[in-house]
């Protein structure tokens, strides 16, 4: 159900060159500005025909996920922008919840080769700013038999110890990373590529048992919180679950198992369910992710298109009735 399940699956429209691992003696290059991997969408997304049979076929959207393709073709307001850049929706979320709900950023850069001198702790997340379903998550907690990803540029999460990361490495994944356009697939996540393509070094947030904590996503349409799903376990035993804003557990599968036992109502529910209304008072749809950590709470990310507009719904009629608080404009402004 979640935009990261799917776009793990998705990734990057291009395929990936096999390539080895740079030696750490020789100086990380900057990605060939030429024809990086992905670096433009197909000729065929750039198609006015075919940009002219989606507009057609969307056009009378019912259920949540014909909703979602309906506005990736057809916002294109700034805003929606803002929201899919991790680095420009620091700022959104400064100006209206407060920068005490922000994680700490160490860096944000256009240059990945800032990654070799970068003072930063034991334990820290590396991801670039232009898409979804990636990351670097560094912390002692890692398996030590997780290391880095030996492909350029590889689109997936990875845990590991700080004994594996190589700077050198982590530069060039990172390389890897800014040569590549994002959500430029089958139903081209358009604000992705208006993202200007950088990687950000952000706080490791841990829950109560010093862990990866659990994600909350908050589904809000025109303001109003209807359904929150709850995403634990990334690194282990996954389990995803989702409630009504009551707490009341919905018999619904997104694709990984529910937990066992369920998740008991968190304390600050209300106060995350205001924080979320506040962050998407803006706009008709967007998920708002959130982490209730023992000692406050912290912004994840704003989801314009969760899943790319192909979130698996089991049973099928929760599609509609999600889609059944959506009422998407003739027209955005």
């Amino acid at each position: 159900m979640t935009a990261e399940e799917v776009s793990e699956a998705r990734g990057p429209e291009a395929s990936e060159p096999e390539a080895t691992v740079p030696d750490a003696s020789v100086p990380v290059a900057s990605p060939a500005p030429a024809s990086p991997p992905n670096s433009r969408p197909v000729w065929r997304e750039r198609s006015r025909l075919v940009r002219a049979w989606r507009l057609f076929v969307t056009r009378r959207p019912r259920t949540f996920t014909e909703k979602v393709r309906y506005k990736m073709l057809r916002d294109r307001r700034p805003l929606v922008i803002t929201f899919a850049d991790k680095a420009a929706v620091r700022e959104y979320v400064t100006s209206t919840i407060g920068a005490q709900y922000l994680p700490v950023a160490y860096a944000i850069t256009a240059d990945p080769r800032d990654l070799l001198t970068l003072d930063l702790p034991e334990a820290y997340v590396v991801k670039p700013t232009h898409g979804s379903g990636v990351a670097v998550v560094v912390s002692p907690r890692a398996s030590p038999d997780a290391t880095l990803p030996t492909d350029p540029g590889s689109w997936v999460y990875r845990h590991v110890l700080p004994a594996a990361v190589d700077r050198t490495h982590l530069a060039w994944l990172a390389e890897g990373w800014i040569a590549q356009l994002y959500g430029q697939g089958p139903n081209r996540e358009w604000a992705y590529g208006h993202v200007p393509r950088q990687v950000i070094v952000e706080e490791l947030l841990t829950g109560e048992d010093g862990g990866i904590p659990d994600d909350l996503k908050f589904f809000v349409f025109h303001g109003s919180c209807r359904y929150i799903e709850v995403d634990a376990g990334r690194f282990g035993q996954r389990t995803q679950d989702f409630f009504d804003r009551d707490w009341n557990h919905l018999a619904l599968s997104g694709g990984p198992a529910w937990a066992d036992p369920s998740h008991p109502r968190p304390a600050g529910l209300d106060a995350m369910i205001a924080l979320a209304e506040r962050l998407a008072a803006e706009t008709d749809f967007v998920r708002v992710d959130l982490y209730n950590l023992p000692d406050r709470v912290v912004f994840g990310e704003l989801t314009s298109y969760p899943a790319g507009g192909t979130s698996p719904f089991e049973p099928r009629r929760f599609n509609a009735e999600f889609g059944a608080h959506w009422s998407v404009p003739k027209r955005y402004r």
